[in-house]
């Protein structure tokens, strides 16, 4: 079975002529889009790299990324998707601990990608939409791709590294092409006459599953954007007629920013928004649905579950802050600290079961062993309860739970009301050292343009609409929250002021 690479060919067949990625004047035809990626599989073939070895990708949101990825698939190699922004350190630490043979990168990221590459010893391409069309040019096109089974690993994605250094997620073909499937055919159902918004990073694993391969699978266009940037985004749905939208929360919060520039036919040919990577905060989902009259179904999963694991259907009732119900074919419960499954409303950390479940780390028996159990459950490390009608709502990220005094607090609650205040743009609760409570609540927090609030007004806000011990005792300000690179809001990269920091 060829797996993801069958996709392509079917579609080449259904739609040859269909453009299948569009990046500002650039457009591939998935007839030219295939027989691209069949010329990438022979130049790695041609380099030495063999069914199973594995190819860094250090692409940004463009045809090449796409085209590079689709010819490793044609190869039967497994691609290892890798931020373009990456140091030398860090490429060199994908590269080896994947064993790469090989790195696809852009030029404009070159020192550190070269040097990276050449630590490890694997040959790197340096690669534009230009470069990559001129280096595969005279070459001739794969034939076929080479056969892989449903249980073969098609990429590699390394982990944000929370703790520790990041681990590679292996994810075989049956979990993307399966998580793909569902993803098109039951969520967000997506046909040749789509357009898909392409601004999530495709080295992630929700742009790679839900962006490219659905795509892919059901013959619409991607239009691509290198970097998001919310007035280039309304920019693009209105030139392009985007029907589907993907983002994470922070893009939606920035689309807000600039939802007075849009005019009522900007966003007209939109009918699906779809979030995921992070909890939507309630209010951006109201705000956003009231200034571009279209719903947003938020969804839930993780790198390790190939992404989607819950969703709100688009059929179903919608509830607003649930993630919904666990998609076709996959189970979810909320288990206790032993790993028994709580009551009805309890909370507890949310397990995964179904054909989403990645194989393992890659190398790291224990830490599989100690991720997935006997059984297949796949521990999220994410604190959540299902409802009586089986809808499941995450708390908070385990890690993330501040313990003050002995008493829980679920940073995401304190979030929500923070966001509820009219002059809150962003706000991210974390837990300060406190020598007698062990934790104090700190939020950061930042305001919308041309709006005031100082630390005190938040904070007293907070404190007329929670219990005594869970609003924040301190809070500042800040220009913008630090965000990864989907635009997640990395909390270990918040400072905390010394003005601010407990004994």
């Amino acid at each position: 079975m060829t797996a993801l690479s069958a996709n392509l060919i079917a579609s080449k067949h259904r739609h040859p002529e269909r453009v299948a990625l569009r990046c500002e004047d650039l457009e591939f035809t998935f007839v030219e889009f295939d027989a691209a990626a069949a010329r990438v599989a022979t130049l790695l073939e041609k380099a030495g790299v063999e069914p199973g070895d594995r190819v860094g990708v250090m692409l940004p949101n463009t045809p090449a990324f796409a085209i590079v990825f689709y010819g490793i698939m044609y190869r039967g190699a497994v691609a290892v998707p890798m931020n373009p922004l990456l140091k030398f350190r860090e490429v060199s630490y994908y590269l080896s601990n994947s064993g790469a043979k090989a790195l696809f990168a852009a030029p404009a990221f070159a020192d550190e990608a070269t040097a990276g590459a050449d630590e490890v010893g694997a040959h790197c391409w340096l690669v534009d939409d230009a470069a990559l069309s001129e280096l595969i040019a005279d070459l001739p096109r794969q034939d076929t791709p080479v056969e892989r089974g449903h249980d073969d690993v098609a990429v590699i994605l390394h982990t944000s590294g929370t703790t520790g250094k990041p681990k590679g997620a292996m994810l075989t073909h049956s979990n993307l092409v399966r998580n793909a499937e569902v993803s098109v055919r039951t969520l967000v159902e997506t046909g040749p006459d789509d357009v898909v918004m392409g601004c999530l990073p495709l080295f992630h694993v929700f742009g790679l599953t839900c962006g490219l391969n659905g795509s892919v699978l059901s013959g619409a266009t991607l239009t691509l954007i290198p970097r998001f940037e919310p007035s280039k985004a309304l920019e693009v749905i209105q030139r392009d007629a985007v029907t589907v939208f993907q983002g994470v929360p922070t893009m939606y919060s920035a689309l807000l920013t600039v939802a007075d520039q849009a005019s009522p036919e900007a966003t007209r040919s939109l009918r699906t928004c779809v979030s995921g990577g992070a909890a939507l905060p309630v209010q951006v989902l109201a705000d956003f649905e009231k200034a571009f009259g279209c719903a947003v179904l938020e969804g839930y999963g993780l790198s390790e579950s190939s992404p989607a694991a819950a969703f709100n259907h688009p059929h179903r009732e919608r509830k607003v802050g649930s993630i919904g119900t666990p998609i076709e074919g996959v189970q979810m419960r909320v288990v206790d600290l032993d790993g028994v499954e709580v009551p009805q409303g309890q909370t507890g950390e949310i397990q995964i079961r179904g054909h989403n479940v990645m194989k393992g780390y890659w190398n790291l028996p224990d830490a599989t062993e100690a991720t997935i159990t006997p059984e297949g459950w796949l521990n999220t490390g994410d604190v959540g309860r299902v409802d009586e009608d089986g809808y499941f709502y995450v708390v908070d990220r385990t890690k993330d739970m501040i313990i003050r005094g002995g008493y829980n607090i679920y940073p995401r609650e304190i979030e929500e009301v923070l966001y509820e205040h009219p002059a809150v743009a962003e706000a991210a609760v974390i837990g300060i050292p406190h020598d007698s409570l062990g934790e104090e609540v700190g939020a950061a927090v930042a305001l919308k343009t041309d709006s005031k609030a100082t630390p005190e007004e938040l904070r007293d806000y907070v404190k007329e609409r929670v219990a005594a011990y869970k609003y924040p005792r301190h809070v500042w300000i800040v220009d913008a929250l630090p965000k990864g690179p989907t635009g997640k809001v990395q909390k270990r990269d918040i400072t905390v002021p010394e003005t601010e920091r407990t004994q």
